[in-house]
């Protein structure tokens, strides 16, 4: 019998050691943040029967692999602190604190990144750093076929606060962290789970929904065929190719240059910026694209100089360019077009902005009450306040038609809207990492049809507390803000503030159930974002205010701070006649004529009320005799509101029976 060489049995005994290695989660980085005062789970995957052993300061564990490879210990609470170094057999993990984790999850108002606010908080996120807050984006995945056992890789791996850092992190996220960290002195891991646009049903598990909703469980089967999904979207990607192509070839100033400095739009026609019947063809809004011009004159002080180009928000995409050179471009609705200008673009003199606007649906068009000028200085990136050395735009602009196109057709399959598509591949890996809570921020996808929300949001609260084997894990959930969502659509109206009781407010009703939620299920508080809004804006950038209402309620439900006082609670109401009280559990402001309340009789009618505020009553003179439900701000917009307790907290939309 013949001897194994030395060499080979070294091969073989290294390619057996590579093969045992332990594996981690992706949430196990250097520069982790795991939460204290509960026990630290660990978990990860090795060779069926491996001996594992993990290490945290002076906790050890150990435990062997079962049969799939899986394993898991959960390491002593302890106490915040470190760096500390966490091993896991010869893994080694470092820069570990021990502090409070928080994940935030929901749509686009958690996406909503420090750079988007930073105009509204400039000096303060310039100034600011923290090397214990660290910050971890889960990176945006889907999945139709079940639950996956981990998320995919990210960027934004706990990295600590800088500027740089937290530029393209989450702004509620960011501020939250700042928040809690100042209230406490411990670390703090922020990790971000949100996706834009994304309904509540995909955020709950198969098991929850089938006992309510099994058709929408059966709507994801539909999708579980990958190489269709995948033709799905190719298709759709050359779809919108050719339709940009054809768009190209047919659009008169890609062939006569309509940007370009010396062009002559003399001949051109003057429309009114807001009116938008420039944007229309037999009164429908054209489809296609369109081009606008301004000329602006630049003194000598100013020419040369480093500028910034504000122009507010547009529907639905733009490409822009000032003298004739590319500036920027926005490739949808959403965002605020904030365009730098170099030094040495502005000539004394004239200059000319180009707009092409490019809309695949509904009517192109400006949104009004937002920031329409050239600033200057070193202040010109401030939004609050706006900077002092500005060149306000004409709302009078030179108009020519482009290309009238086709509605571009559409094969997106979204499989992020589906529902459980992403509680599968992105909550679900993340349990149970220990958490101190969770802020749940969603609700405007949901708006169109409101009536399941609140079942499936006790679902999503019971589900998630399920997973993490934790029931009394605590819950924030921020109430949808104050917003008229005609100004976003693809066919807006007038704003018209919304002063008459209004038949059907989807986003009334979504808060009402968050409200409800909140209210029955134990250690969940609500955050109410009623007067932070933006009548015009989706997207309002108060964040760091939000976060500190998030903060005052896990003051409460994590650190057992009773003395904190919360949006104001109607504990008992009276009827006398005309005359309703409604009594709170706090003082509130003094106010002669509170806003935003209605009274219903029998028959179901509201009608606006007059009220007024006296220590911790609402008093309301009702117009109608044998009032039995009263509301409050319940509109998509309510922008009179005006009651708020002696903190400064608003009295939140509400629907009560009298």
């Amino acid at each position: 019998m013949k001897r194994m060489p030395l060499l080979w049995i070294a091969t073989i005994c290294c390619a057996l050691v590579a093969e045992a290695k332990v594996t981690l989660p992706q949430l196990f980085q250097n520069g982790m943040v795991v939460q204290r005062g509960k026990p630290i789970p660990v978990w990860g995957k090795a060779d069926a029967g491996e001996t594992v052993t993990v290490k945290l300061g002076k906790k050890q564990v150990s435990t062997t692999a079962d049969a799939d490879g899986k394993w898991r210990v959960d390491l002593p609470q302890m106490k915040a602190g470190g760096p500390y170094q966490l091993t896991i057999n010869e893994l080694t993990i470092d820069n570990v604190l021990v502090g409070d984790v928080w994940l935030l999850s929901g749509q686009s108002n958690i996406d909503v990144t420090v750079e988007r606010v930073y105009p509204w908080y400039t000096k303060d996120i310039d100034s600011y750093e923290n090397p214990s807050i660290r910050l971890f984006r889960v990176q945006n995945e889907t999945s139709t076929h079940g639950v996956r056992d981990d998320i995919r890789p990210t960027n934004i791996n706990w990295k600590p606060v800088t500027k740089q850092n937290a530029w393209l992190f989450s702004a509620m996220g960011y501020f939250l962290g700042r928040r809690m960290f100042e209230k406490s002195g411990v670390a703090q891991g922020i990790i971000v789970n949100s996706w834009g646009g994304t309904p509540i049903e995909a955020w709950i598990s198969a098991d929850s929904l089938s006992k309510d909703y099994p058709t929408m469980v059966e709507k994801t089967r539909l999708y579980q065929n990958d190489e269709y999904v995948r033709s799905q979207s190719r298709a759709n990607m050359l779809m919108n190719q050719q339709w940009s192509k054809l768009l190209d070839e047919k659009d008169p100033g890609k062939q006569q240059d309509f940007t370009a400095f010396d062009y002559n739009d003399s001949n051109w026609q003057k429309v009114e910026q807001f009116s938008m019947e420039w944007a229309k063809n037999g009164g429908r809004g054209i489809v296609g694209s369109i081009w606008l011009r301004q000329h602006v004159t630049v003194d000598k002080a100013h020419a040369g100089k480093p500028a910034r180009l504000l122009l507010g928000t547009l529907f639905d995409s733009d490409v822009t360019y000032v003298n004739g050179k590319l500036v920027g471009s926005t490739g949808y609705q959403y965002p605020p077009r904030r365009y730098d200008l170099p030094e040495g673009l502005l000539r004394e003199g004239d200059n000319v902005i180009t707009i092409r606007f490019i809309n695949k649906y509904g009517t192109v068009h400006f949104i009004p009450e937002k920031p329409y000028l050239i600033a200057f200085g070193d202040d010109r990136q401030s939004l609050n306040p706006l900077p002092q050395d500005v060149i306000p735009l004409s709302t009078t602009w030179l108009h020519h038609a482009g290309a009238e196109m086709p509605s571009c057709p559409s094969a997106d399959v979204s499989l992020q809207n589906l529902p459980t598509t992403l509680y599968n591949a992105v909550l679900y890996p993340l349990a149970p990492y220990a958490l101190s809570g969770v802020v749940w921020y969603q609700g405007e996808s949901n708006t169109g049809n409101p009536r399941p929300y609140e079942r499936c949001l006790t679902m999503l609260v019971t589900g998630w507390r399920q997973l993490w084997q934790q029931p009394d894990l605590p819950f924030t959930i921020v109430q949808l803000a104050n917003h008229d969502g005609r100004q976003q659509t693809g066919n807006p109206s007038p704003i018209t503030p919304q002063t008459a009781p209004v038949s059907h407010s989807g986003w009334a009703q979504v808060r009402e159930a968050q409200r409800l939620v909140a209210q029955k299920l134990y250690n969940v508080e609500l955050a109410s974002a009623i007067d932070l809004g933006e009548t015009v804006d989706i997207h309002p950038l108060r964040k760091r205010e939000v976060a500190e209402r998030i903060g005052l309620c896990f003051d409460r439900t994590v650190y057992k701070n009773n003395k904190v006082k919360l949006m104001p609670e109607i504990v008992s109401t009276k009827v006398e006649g005309r005359t309703i009280t409604l009594t709170f559990d706090q003082p509130l402001r003094p106010n002669l004529a509170v806003c935003e309340f209605e009274v219903a009789g029998a028959d179901g009618h509201f009608s606006n009320a007059a009220a007024r505020a006296v220590g911790s009553t609402i008093v309301i003179d009702s117009p109608i005799d044998a009032p039995v439900r009263v509301r409050h701000a319940w509109k998509d917009d309510p922008t009179q509101l005006n009651a708020y307790s002696l903190a400064g907290l608003p009295v939140g939309p509400f629907e009560q029976k009298l």
